[in-house]
């Protein structure tokens, strides 16, 4: 089987490829998935995600290394195992992240990676529901939809922050990222817009797309120093060799990507020896420089029956069920974050480093199950952490989940900060807005005040927001812990790609699926030989006095 393309992985940026790839009729491209078609009934509902994250049909639910900073803890790491990968089971939350992100890559050595050259395809990608300006774009295939919150608490959350002096954007994506605001979310009329949705379902009936699921992906396939092909398992476990003409592209994640490489002899010689596996290239970058966003919730009392928390027994839930098959409207066509703010975590941080987010829901952090009394949580996430960790081979097994290990706070300076976040967001119930409606702390409950006291709770319940990112970073190739060119290929190697979340020098400053679409679109043209789309140069604001103050 030859084809000009061969991608592996159908996720959030797999999908955007096989699109764009696939336009040019001449071309002939085959997308690998290793997970199934995408039906379930689940992935098109919005309120479904914690019932999709429970489940390991379409969630690769990989298990962590203990984690040396928090006693040992083992998180798991839910990551999209179907057609549109992470964006068919995630919480659909869509941030660009900050434009001082971008310039940072940029400046790291990705040239043609700053604001304005991103921001072409942030808008080319979608169509927003807030309506097309000079930041958002009209007429692209991933439709963003702007929530419009009407419940209490949402509503004295984005209230609250007004009242504690943060600034309001009415964009967190457009011209002011910092500051309390409505959320956006990758959902269109009611029901999830997964990139299965937005880009695969209208090339699915293209000729020169074959698309195959439950492929499990071997290794790669060489000449010399040039990737020619992959070896995969098909759905009954017989070995398939597909050959590239041009190029094999790597789109299985910050997890799958570092991973077949390594397999493939790719990546630091010593533990590629250590597991057995011939060392085909040298390149100390792989699987380093993982990663994520901590995340860590307060939970409160409700002192008013608002929460949603009702709607999650059993006859109402078959009731909202119902309106959803109906109508696709209600609470099942929302994701419960429907307010955001990025705000920075004190004095002379240039640009937000803190995303807090309400959801007018508790949960049990270990079941996931609704508190059975009116509730409400607040998460605090930390968008520029300091740690950093790795990802390496368990074996030289396939099948074999490769070994994760975030370093989860091991920086000292991320324990500040989230102590930092939990004390604004203290600071924020009290404010007048929620007046009525806030009632006691129930965790961390308000006996945790000192530095000590908040830190033996950050070890004991951190957790992730499920952004693993920057295990194949791009760099320069004198740069020795990068993996790819600022063009996605891979150095020392020829034919051989990687395009997805795994290729960020540093994750961005909010939610990783938006930035991974607009990277698979910005290198689809690079890949085809087209220009890339003109620059956009545009003022973002930045607070005039963040050297002096918090907000």
């Amino acid at each position: 089987m030859n084809y000009d393309f061969v991608i592996v992985g159908a996720g959030s940026a797999g999908c955007v490829l096989a699109n764009r790839l696939s336009s040019d009729g001449r071309t002939s491209v085959l997308l690998l998935e290793a997970g199934p078609e995408d039906n379930g009934l689940s992935l098109r509902m919005p309120a479904a995600v914690l019932s999709n994250l429970r489940s390991t049909k379409h969630n690769w639910a990989f298990q962590g290394e203990p984690e040396p900073e928090l006693n040992g803890r083992q998180i798991q790491h839910d990551r999209g195992k179907t057609l549109g990968g992470s964006s068919s089971i995630n919480g659909m939350v869509f941030i660009r992240g900050h434009a001082l992100d971008y310039e940072g890559w940029r400046q790291a050595g990705c040239d043609g990676w700053g604001y304005a050259d991103v921001l072409p395809y942030f808008k080319r990608m979608e169509t927003y529901g807030g309506g097309a300006d000079a930041f958002r774009g009209g007429d692209g295939p991933l439709h963003v939809h702007r929530a419009q919150p009407q419940d209490p608490l949402t509503l004295a959350f984005l209230k609250a922050g007004e009242d504690a002096g943060y600034p309001m954007t009415h964009d967190l994506s457009g011209q002011r990222q910092e500051g309390f605001g409505v959320s956006d979310r990758t959902v269109f009329r009611g029901k999830r817009w997964s990139t299965a949705r937005a880009y695969l379902d209208p090339a699915r009936k293209r000729a020169n797309l074959e698309i195959r699921t439950h492929a499990q992906v071997q290794h790669l396939v060489f000449d010399g120093t040039r990737a020619t092909g992959v070896a995969y398992k098909d759905g009954t476990g017989t070995m398939v060799t597909a050959r590239a003409r041009r190029e094999v592209i790597l789109s299985a994640g910050a997890v799958g990507s570092p991973h077949i490489l390594m397999l493939s002899g790719i990546g630091p010689a010593d533990h590629l020896q250590d597991m057995g596996i011939e060392v085909r290239h040298d390149l100390p970058g792989v699987g380093q420089n993982l990663n994520d966003h901590p995340d860590f919730v307060l939970k409160y009392d409700c002192l008013k029956p608002v929460s949603f928390w009702p709607k999650t027994k059993p006859l109402a839930k078959i009731a909202a069920g119902l309106q959803w098959f109906l109508t696709r409207r209600g609470i099942v066509a929302s994701n419960l974050f429907e307010a955001v703010a990025c705000v920075r975590s004190g004095a002379g941080v240039e640009y937000p480093d803190l995303q807090i987010i309400i959801s007018p829901i508790a949960v049990d952090d270990a079941t996931w199950e609704p508190l059975k009394k009116h509730a409400f949580q607040i998460h605090v996430g930390l968008m520029r952490a300091h740690s950093r960790g790795e990802l390496r081979l368990r074996s030289a097994d396939p099948s074999a989940p490769p070994r994760i290990l975030v370093n989860y706070l091991k920086d000292s300076r991320d324990r500040a900060l989230m102590r930092k976040g939990i004390r604004l967001v203290r600071e924020l119930v009290e404010q007048p807005a929620f007046s009525g409606l806030k009632g006691d702390e129930i965790f961390p409950g308000t006996a945790a005040q000192s530095d000590a006291e908040l830190d033996a709770l950050l070890t004991t319940h951190t957790t992730t927001q499920w952004h693993l990112s920057c295990t194949a970073r791009m760099g320069a190739e004198t740069d020795k812990g990068a993996v790819v060119d600022a063009r996605g290929r891979v150095h020392g190697m020829s034919g051989l790609r990687v395009v997805d979340a795994s290729i960020m020098p540093f994750v961005t400053n909010g939610n990783t699926n938006a930035p991974t679409i607009m990277l698979a679109e910005k290198l689809s043209d690079d890949i085809l030989g087209h220009a890339p789309l003109p620059r956009i140069e545009t003022e973002v604001w930045r607070n005039p006095n963040h050297e002096t103050c918090q907000r």
